[in-house]
């Protein structure tokens, strides 16, 4: 597609908004952080909009509190909600306009309406909208009238729970719980059956509390093998409404999108002209203004599809539909909020669409561990090479910390291609290239799933992750290259002079090397092995050295360190490797081929002694930093293995610590709202006497 069209039209949208019948928007506050706070200021700037940035103590030495001169703290980490703050440094700052980006003040109405009421200009829809498509219940309500069809289901304001549950009953299980006031996969439940409804309405109403101040729920008849399809709205002033094409955000994991594509694959052209003007119909019903997604469950096995909700604001993935269309949709935003017209009609946004995006979140978690969330330090951070259809999203640096106060995406990775299968060969290599060492991540899990044959061929579903779990979780063996690049990686970085308090010294305990020792044995851990990996190292010339791990030898191989790069290579007698290797203490992280593995150097036995016994089968201990929401146990209760202990809050997530056993609760260690740190024991068993023999 020729560049030209969309540069005539971003002239003109340009002319036009500093045209004197406009109402020109020349300084925006961004009332946000991280990634979408610098994506909104790379658009401001490129149309000459001065940018007011905010941020929180734990946010001051991030990227986005660089990224303005005019830069204000907000105090403390809860404080990007604090709206009357926000508006007070707006007009301080004599900004015309408040951007909210997505989450904290975004879909708030009562927020909106403030800027309204002292003269700043909210870059979204109006309030009315906001409140109407806001509350999940409502919504459907207003659809309903609009014609948009809606899942069956109980959406009205009776709460007793005993209501609720035969509500759920009379649908027939599974159902669906969820937060009226919901959005991001929060204050979601699914229940199975009528005997865990109650545990699934409690959790559901609980997370809703914590994330939204409301525990009001909906309970829906839940589609089985359901796909999550969004179509892009924009409105103007106007009573002009387009659809920017879909988006699939099927494949998920604790109800929050992962991965998301446009367009959306195997979907029959009819219903896909269908979703849009129904899209369409659902912002015009409520006289909508700006960027909003209309969301929709679309039934795999009947072809139907139901509305779901509308997000008044702009999501996570409009990279996407940016890519396919050639939009810049925060610039749509500013002009939408400045008075302007939309600049293209629905027919002209779908001569525009062309080729196939995709976009894979990249988050700080352990999916071998349930996506828990992780934090921490970014020891070393090396991203794809940015071009025209690869495209990042981030909001963090190496040297960065990812703290527990914030959602734990590091980034987005958008690449576009002419078909779906190019895109998708082009996402593959971009995150063979992504490079995060530090917090656990979910890259490795991301290069599996989008390597999986129902995804290379679209067919997508929801529930994807569980229903493939063995083959997406498959443990894999570790070649034996890595361990020998490891070993040669440690060896270069030592000092030449041995030290006695160093355990992997010659003067530390036997099993050391200090320069000008010829052999060497090294004991390695990897999670993907039951037992420490021996690595046998034997010199055999300048930087020339045999290698056997089990039986596998490796004689005379060549180590260089490339110093510009900070690259290892190793020549082999059958292949040359390159490393990029980070070490953190005993901790190394090893990118190779694509790959990365996750090594720890192994400690004598007497060095284990010293620091004492580890975590046992008798405690249960706190994954990461966390708040205890609520314990679910007594002291001296007995429980059954999976049986839920303690719910904990972290990266504004709740997750249930399950019992790994069954047992008797000894101790309570922690209790509601506390706040632990990672490996804090928060619940202890009574010790197992082994048996003793006849």
């Amino acid at each position: 597609m020729s560049v030209r069209p969309f540069l005539a039209v971003r002239s003109s949208l340009r002319r036009a908004l500093y045209s004197t019948d406009a109402k020109p928007i020349r300084s925006i506050l961004i009332a946000n952080r991280g990634e979408i706070a610098l994506r909104v200021a790379r658009t401001a700037a490129s149309h000459g909009i001065r940018t007011t940035t905010v941020y929180t103590d734990p946010d001051a030495l991030s990227e986005h509190a660089h990224a303005s001169p005019y830069s204000i703290n907000l105090g403390p980490a809860n404080a990007y909600l604090d709206g009357e703050k926000i508006i007070r440094i707006a007009k301080g700052e004599g900004c015309d306009a408040v951007h909210p980006g997505y989450g904290f003040l975004s879909e708030n109405s009562k927020f909106a309406q403030r800027c309204a009421e002292e003269g700043i200009v909210f870059i979204g829809p109006p309030p009315s909208a906001i409140e109407s498509m806001g509350n999940k219940s409502a919504s459907k309500d207003i659809m309903t009238a609009a014609g948009v069809p809606c899942v069956p289901g109980y959406h009205g304001p009776n709460q007793d729970p005993k209501f609720l549950a035969t509500q759920a009953e009379e649908m027939g299980f599974p159902v669906l719980i969820k937060a009226v006031k919901g959005g991001g996969g929060k204050g979601m439940r699914i229940a199975t059956s009528a005997a865990e409804f109650p545990a699934m309405l409690e959790s559901a109403k609980s997370e809703s509390r914590s994330s939204f101040g409301d525990d009001t729920v909906l309970v829906e008849r839940y589609i089985t093998t359901p796909r999550h399809i969004e179509v892009q709205v924009f409105a103007d002033k106007f009573g002009n409404c387009v659809a920017l094409g879909e988006r699939d955000c099927s494949v998920q994991r604790r109800h929050q999108k992962i991965i998301e594509e446009s367009p959306a694959p195997l979907l029959d052209s009819k219903i896909r002209k269908d979703i849009w003007k129904k899209a369409r119909d659902a912002a015009l019903a409520v006289g909508y203004e700006g960027a909003g997604t209309v969301e929709f469950i679309f039934d795999n096995d009947s072809g139907e599809f139901f509305f779901m909700e509308m997000n008044t604001r702009l999501q996570v993935e409009h990279p996407v539909t940016e890519m396919v269309t050639g939009v810049d949709l925060v610039y749509w935003q500013v002009l939408v909020a400045s008075g302007q017209p939309l600049p293209l009609t629905q027919e002209q946004v779908e001569a525009q669409l062309n080729g196939h995006a995709f976009e894979a979140r990249i988050y700080a978690e352990n999916p071998e561990k349930g996506f828990i969330p992780d934090s921490g330090k970014l020891l070393h951070l090396q991203t794809p090479t940015v071009t025209s259809t690869v495209r990042i999203d981030s909001g963090f640096r190496q040297g960065d910390e990812l703290t527990t106060f914030y959602d734990p995406m590091i980034a987005k990775l958008i690449v576009k291609g002419e078909t779906r299968e190019a895109a998708l060969a082009k996402l593959r290599l971009a995150l063979n290239d992504y490079q995060v060492a530090g917090p656990s991540t979910n890259i490795e899990f991301l290069k599996t799933l989008v390597a999986h044959p129902d995804f290379i061929v679209g067919n997508v579903e929801t529930g994807f992750i569980p229903k493939h779990h063995d083959e997406l979780f498959t443990v894999k063996e570790t070649p034996a290259e890595v361990y020998s690049q490891a070993v040669l990686a440690i060896i270069l970085s030592e000092s030449t002079i041995p030290s006695p308090s160093d355990p992997f010294s010659a003067l530390g305990g036997g099993i050391g090397f200090a320069r000008g020792l010829q052999r060497r044995t090294m004991l390695l851990d990897d999670p993907n092995s039951p037992k420490p990996i021996a690595v046998e190292l034997e010199q055999c010339g300048r930087d020339l050295y045999t290698i056997t791990i089990g039986e596998t030898t490796f004689p005379a191989v060549k180590v260089v360190q490339e110093k510009a790069t900070g690259k290892l290579l190793g020549y082999y007698s059958h292949t040359r490797v390159e490393s990029t290797i980070v070490r953190d203490g005993d901790k190394l992280f090893i990118f190779q081929n694509g790959k990365q593995f996750r090594l720890s150097i192994a400690q004598p036995a007497w060095l284990e002694k010293l620091r004492g016994p580890k975590e046992g089968t008798n405690s249960v201990v706190a994954p990461m930093p966390c708040k205890v929401l609520r314990v679910d146990v007594q002291e001296g209760e007995t429980v059954k293995k999976d049986q839920a202990l303690v719910v904990i809050e972290s990266m504004k997530m709740e997750t249930v610590i399950r019992s790994p056993h069954d047992g008797v609760v000894k101790k309570v260690v922690h209790g509601e709202g506390d706040v632990v740190k990672a490996g804090v024991t928060l619940v202890l068993f009574e010790e197992v006497e082994a048996e003793s023999g006849a």
